[in-house]
């Protein structure tokens, strides 16, 4: 094997391992989109009842964004969370201090919630399903763990190659971080989509302000490494393939 090759398919093999962490990171951590609030001190009726129902089973999509724009949530492909005093009362607690603490209280998304329709109008059921609302959200869940299968299968094709000292498999595992990195770029332009049309129909409240969170940057950075990894791949493959076939043909001449 030329060390041109060798060097391309060491470095194809680096960035595929640093994309897998990447990828595997953002799908298990809660950080996707990030809520900016004041932290809700008062401990009234109305917050207690709006911490009951976020943790709810049955709390539906407005009930949930309710209180992660009143409580710093943030938001994961598995989870939902928000920050809420750690010793809350019925009434009014005493004014803020520097010993003022929280805790972080987190919901998982379950699979029928994955898969449940949106709505026209969050919270509304007689509204109608919102179609586009609802395959972003699949798509957003379910293409980020076909493209970590894609990158580990594409793995144990890049194993094989090694065990039979060859590139020419390798062009497999190319193929396959293609499609893996299609597939994360496809998750985070369905996430985009699906977060923008949400605050169209849910307006933050005043004062709170949303961002992406470093969850989300873990994925968009795994993208253009799994295509680069794909390039250096295939063009490993396909050049020592090439050359391989014109210097069997010069001997034979």
């Amino acid at each position: 094997m030329d060390n041109r090759f060798a060097t391309a398919f060491v470095i194809a093999c680096v960035l595929s391992l640093i994309s897998t962490i990447y990828m595997a990171a953002s799908i298990g951590t809660d950080f996707w989109y990030e809520y900016r609030s004041p932290v809700q001190e008062n401990s009234s009726d109305l917050n207690k009842s709006l911490w009951e129902d976020f943790i709810s089973d049955e709390a539906d999509e407005k009930t949930y964004n309710d209180a992660l724009f009143r409580y710093n949530g943030t938001v994961g492909l598995w989870r939902r969370c928000i920050t809420i005093p750690k010793n809350t009362h019925w009434y009014s607690p005493p004014e803020r201090t520097e010993s003022f603490d929280v805790v972080t209280k987190c919901m998982g998304f379950t699979l029928t919630e994955q898969f449940m329709e949106k709505f026209v109008d969050p919270g509304n059921h007689n509204s109608g399903i919102d179609l586009l609302r609802t395959y972003l959200w699949r798509c957003q869940f379910l293409l980020p763990f076909v493209s970590l299968g894609l990158m580990c299968f594409g793995a144990l094709i890049g194993l094989c190659a090694c065990i039979c000292r060859s590139l020419y498999p390798t062009i497999a595992t190319g193929i396959l971080h293609l499609l893996a990195g299609l597939c994360t770029l496809g998750s985070v332009s369905c996430y985009v989509a699906g977060i923008e049309l949400l605050h169209q129909k849910l307006e933050l409240p005043e004062n709170v302000s949303g961002e992406f969170g470093w969850s989300f940057c873990l994925a968009c950075v795994s993208a253009p490494l799994q295509f680069m990894a794909s390039a250096l791949f295939i063009w490993a493959a396909h050049t020592n393939r090439k050359e391989y076939t014109l210097m069997k043909a010069y001997r034979v001449a």
